[in-house]
């Protein structure tokens, strides 16, 4: 059986001719509504999301409620697009959560910004009366072990895919998002950017995922990954590629930056090796996991992660609590642990 990673099944429910058939009303509603967004600073990224959701909802009432204005639709047509989501179109819990969720910041929009206009005045947010799915996984987790890193890290090696490897090693040695992945530049790894003898930290900070336009954070890269990027800049010369980012793809005669999409055919080709399913938020679950079991400080942590507090490290923490029992139990009772520094790994 061949492994991928994870993926999301979509049904095809947005074409080009039922967007040409959606109530004149709730288009101009869903463009006002996403260019207050834009003036408020929120990303691109946000802005497509919230986009793709408002078609999909406003295809659905198209086809259920008779393209009904939004500002109609009663508690009970709300109840029925969601039952309809989840029984006929088999989402997830969390897939309709978050269309839910698209729904009703543009219903806040209504009631905080167009209140005063005459239609709608009198218009009252309702979706909220309606009961959210209980959320459940729908994905059994994928929890790395060094055993497997390291493995694929020698398969690739094995198989001269330096870049794969970097991109590997990278991930692993600092728990970047795979789309923050795609904007590491050669020129961070320099020894220059050497601290504490045991860190690359990025000269320039990195844009990562956050609210509005995102975070811009430095990031930090264990020293451990320089083996395999000396590999991937000694393959580079060798195929005489010239180019600022460290991850990079054909683009005619030359390179361009590597994408997102080629994270996720990397993603596809280490779960065919490992023979279980890969996605790199996993990686990140995996540092995070690491750091805790080598006793770092929850503060070193969240510096590194760059999270703004220490809330998101259970979430991340994927060992159970027994697995550390012979870290801290003996025969002689209690053993005392000393938290490490980043230096100490």
């Amino acid at each position: 059986m061949v492994v991928k990673g994870r993926s999301t099944v979509y049904n095809k429910i947005v074409t080009d001719e039922k967007k040409s058939l959606i109530n004149k009303n709730n288009i101009e509603l869903m463009e006002d509504f996403l260019d207050y967004l834009q003036s408020i600073g929120r990303s691109n990224e946000t802005l497509s999301a919230y986009r793709n959701d408002l078609y999909i909802y406003f295809v659905l009432v198209l086809d259920l409620l008779d393209n009904k204005d939004f500002i109609y639709i009663t508690k009970r047509e709300f109840a029925k697009i969601q039952s309809y989501c989840i029984n006929q179109l088999q989402w997830s819990s969390s897939r309709v959560r978050r269309v839910k969720s698209t729904v009703s910041s543009m219903s806040n929009f209504i009631t905080d910004i167009l209140d005063e206009e005459e239609k709608y005045k009198d218009f009252k947010k309702t979706i909220n009366k309606i009961e959210s799915p209980v959320k459940e996984p729908v994905r059994e987790k994928t929890v790395l072990t060094d055993e497997q890193i390291q493995f694929l890290l020698d398969t690739l090696i094995e198989q001269e895919q330096y870049q794969k490897a970097c991109v590997l090693s990278l991930a692993a040695c600092c728990g970047a998002r795979k789309s923050e992945l795609t904007r590491f530049k050669v020129e961070y790894f320099k020894n220059d950017n050497i601290i504490f003898n045991a860190v690359y930290k990025t000269p320039e900070k990195i844009k990562t995922k956050g609210r509005g336009k995102g975070k811009f954070l430095h990031k930090y890269i264990l020293l451990e990954f320089k083996k395999y990027f000396d590999l991937w800049m000694k393959e580079r010369e060798r195929l005489g590629i010239d180019s600022e980012w460290l991850f990079i793809t054909k683009d005619g005669d030359g390179y361009k930056q590597a994408s997102i999409t080629l994270m996720d055919s990397y993603a596809d080709s280490f779960s065919k090796i490992l023979n279980i399913p890969f996605y790199f938020h996993s990686v990140r679950h995996y540092v995070v996991t690491k750091f805790r079991k080598l006793n770092l400080p929850s503060n070193v942590i969240v510096e590194w992660t760059g999270w703004n507090d220490e809330s998101m490290i259970s979430v991340y923490d994927d060992s159970e609590a027994i697995d550390d029992f012979g870290k801290y139990f003996s025969a002689d009772g209690i053993v005392s642990q000393e938290q490490k520094t980043i230096s100490d790994l």
